[in-house]
């Protein structure tokens, strides 16, 4: 039994395409930043970025939303070869927005950063990080398989 999830939110811009025959964004063995809120300016998580370019495995961020300067530059990023990246849009609104960022941080054993706990992008680290064997990610939908994640923690 493969352990996933599917969430109705797809890439936040077509550059992030790695299929153009399926038009999808597919990552193999993928980082997984989770950040509740927007980001505009990727200078916080600048050091988390390079950490992520050195492992050499590709990134995906979910986020409140990714706009303006930041999702410029990890186009930019991408597109020059340096940065195996996607984002999406955090599925869901409100509470149940924060319920479903917390199944995913179970799923893929990353945490969620979230300010109010006095958590700063700044200070990220890889183990934070989550991480799944695979994510693929349409216009539509994004999916995440097989988190690696507590299976016990999983299940409850």
């Amino acid at each position: 039994v493969v352990k996933g999830m599917m969430f109705d939110r797809g890439y936040l811009s077509p550059y992030f395409v790695t299929n153009s025959e399926k038009m999808v964004a597919e990552l193999e063995n993928p980082f997984i930043l989770l950040f509740e809120k927007k980001l505009s300016n990727l200078q916080p998580m600048l050091p988390i970025l390079e950490a992520v370019v050195q492992s050499q495995r590709p990134l995906l961020i979910i986020a409140e939303d990714v706009e303006g300067e930041a999702l410029a530059t990890l186009v930019v990023n991408r597109l020059r070869g340096g940065l195996k990246v996607a984002a999406v849009k955090a599925p869901g609104f409100g509470d149940r927005r924060k319920a479903m960022m917390e199944g995913i941080a179970i799923l893929t054993k990353g945490e969620l950063i979230t300010e109010d706990l006095g958590m700063k992008l700044e200070n990220v680290s890889i183990k934070s990080l989550g991480t799944a064997k695979r994510v693929t990610i349409s216009k539509e939908n994004t999916v995440i398989v097989d988190g690696n994640g507590d299976k016990k923690n999983i299940e409850d």
